[in-house]
Formats: structure tokens, C-alpha cells, sequence
């Protein structure tokens, strides 16, 4: 099964804006990662320059063990989500752009 070819002024399916899109996605992705990954790596980075710190008791347990066990996943939660919503905003605003804004259908 194959798809049909695009119509020559159907933009919203064309090559050049499937590219950029997915260039403004990529950055987002990347940006995303690296959030992830000063998560990931910040902790025992912490632990390591900031012994004394991360030993402090808060609620009951160490500073390390409540960023690991608690507040590590919100925090990757809040990755996830916003990247979704904003590769969601991205993929409406390039659909935003390339639509016609005039009434006469120009853009």
C-alpha cells in the first residue's frame, strides 16, 4: 500500500516543511536529553563535590535520597511533558505558517 502523491499546493505535506519541522523537533530533542542527563549525572556529581550537602537530613532522609527517590521522577515526568507539549506547539505552529492567511486564500 502506498501513499498518493502529494498535491503540487499542499504544503502542509511537502518535503521542505516535513524538514524543517523535524529540525525544530530535533532541537528540541536535544535539549530535552541534555536536561535528562544533567539529571541524571548531577546527583552523583553532588554526592561527590558536595559530601557534606547531600548528607543533610531533610523530612527524615539525606539530601541524596530524597532527589532519588522522590524527586527524581518528577523531575524526568516534567522532561517528558514538556517536551511533548512543546514538539505538539511546534508541529501547530509550522501547520499555522504554511496555512493560507488571507481571506482570498493568499498567503
Amino acid at each position: 500500500m502506498t501513499t498518493p502523491p502529494p498535491v503540487p499546493d499542499d504544503v502542509v505535506h511537502s518535503e521542505s516543511f516535513l524538514r524543517t519541522l523535524m529540525r525544530r523537533q530535533l532541537k528540541l530533542s536535544i535539549a530535552c536529553a541534555a536536561s535528562f542527563l544533567v539529571v541524571l549525572f548531577g546527583l552523583p556529581l553532588a554526592n561527590y563535590c558536595l559530601p557534606e550537602l547531600m548528607a543533610t537530613r531533610v523530612a527524615g532522609f539525606t539530601l541524596t535520597w530524597l532527589l532519588l527517590g522522590v524527586l527524581f521522577f518528577p523531575a524526568v515526568w516534567v522532561i517528558s511533558w514538556t517536551f511533548i507539549r512543546r514538539s505538539i506547539r511546534l508541529e501547530e505552529d509550522e501547520v499555522r505558517s504554511a496555512q493560507p492567511t488571507g481571506k482570498g486564500g493568499t498567503p
